[in-house]
């Protein structure tokens, strides 16, 4: 185990190293320009701070488009996001190239462990039936965002690019620090869980679940609760339709954004020995807090399902 923790921390540190030297210095602006500042040097006097150029620090919230299709405008979070889905078709394209075998091996063994703790736990929370529905869901959705936010750690990410009228424009940019993506995902979770409640307990059955009086009360004091969970159940449809995809979309959205401002700001620190110190301790905190939110995302999809997704006893007057 020590020696595992070590190899990490050594890959981390090489691979900060490697970020430094990309990051620090990206491509320079052409020489007709004399205007426009490195990327690795201090903005000029009088530049505004925070906004997006090659003289700020600051990671833009908005993805810069890199060109238009029909139309269309096409980021760098964009083609990054397709990047990450070719490489996950390839992964598990190669990982059974051959063919699934019953007693597996190698690439086959470790993507069956991962699926198969994954549905373990997921049963564990879940009825059956409605487990079976989620669990690829949920699973596409940790694997997806878990490979889209190490995307935030590959040198050159951020800093490999082109300068136009001044403005350094990079190539790639992870795909989770664009809340277009986050917040689509999160949509995607809303639509499919009324989808599976609906499913679970029919549309009359959902209404009963979310406005229904849970608890027993005689018939004098039925209408005064029947009210107060008319008023529980609308708290609870505003959590359904807008608390809990905000939550979903914020969170990640707003944990990896931090994480690649932060090291936007640690590689474009004017010490080169802190800044390899400050990144190598990011790398392997970047890395945790990367698999983690991944994590906490499918979870929290799981959880919300689950809440929507049983079977509660509704009791009359």
């Amino acid at each position: 185990m020590k020696r595992f923790g070590t190899i990490i921390l050594a890959c981390a540190f090489f691979a900060a190293v490697f970020a430094v030297s990309l990051k620090a210095q990206p491509a320079s602006p052409p020489a007709a320009g004399p205007s426009a500042p490195t990327s690795g040097a201090p903005a000029a006097e009088g530049t505004p701070v925070g906004k997006a150029g090659a003289g700020s620090e600051l990671v833009p919230a908005a993805p810069p488009v890199l060109f238009t299709v029909l139309g269309l405008p096409v980021t760098n979070s964009m083609i990054c996001t397709w990047i990450v889905a070719a490489l996950i078709i390839v992964i598990v394209r190669v990982t059974t190239w051959k063919s699934i075998r019953e007693i597996p091996s190698g690439g086959q063994n470790l993507m069956e462990t991962l699926i198969e703790a994954w549905e373990r736990l997921i049963n564990d929370i879940l009825d059956k039936r409605v487990a079976g529905w989620v669990f690829p869901f949920a699973t596409t959705f940790f694997i997806f965002i878990v490979v889209s936010n190490l995307v935030d750690l590959v040198p050159g990410v951020g800093s490999i690019g082109s300068y136009h009228n001044g403005q350094f424009t990079p190539f790639f940019r992870p795909p989770t620090t664009d809340a277009n993506l986050t917040v689509a995902m999160a949509g995607i979770f809303l639509v499919m869980s009324l989808y599976w409640a609906v499913r679970f307990d029919g549309f009359w059955g959902l209404i009963k679940h979310i406005f229904g009086v849970k608890m027993q009360t005689n018939k004098w004091a039925y209408p005064l609760f029947f009210l107060l969970f008319v008023f529980i159940g609308a708290m609870e449809l505003l959590s359904i339709g807008f608390a809990r995809p905000v939550a979903l979309a914020m969170r990640l959205y707003g944990n990896i954004f931090a994480g690649e401002s932060i090291l936007d700001m640690i590689f474009h620190n004017q010490s080169l020995l802190l800044s390899l110190v400050l990144s190598s301790f990011m790398y392997f905190y970047e890395t945790f807090v990367c698999i983690v939110q991944a994590f906490v995302f499918a979870m929290l999809v799981v959880a919300f399902v689950g809440t929507m997704c049983t079977h509660t006893e509704e009791n009359g007057h």
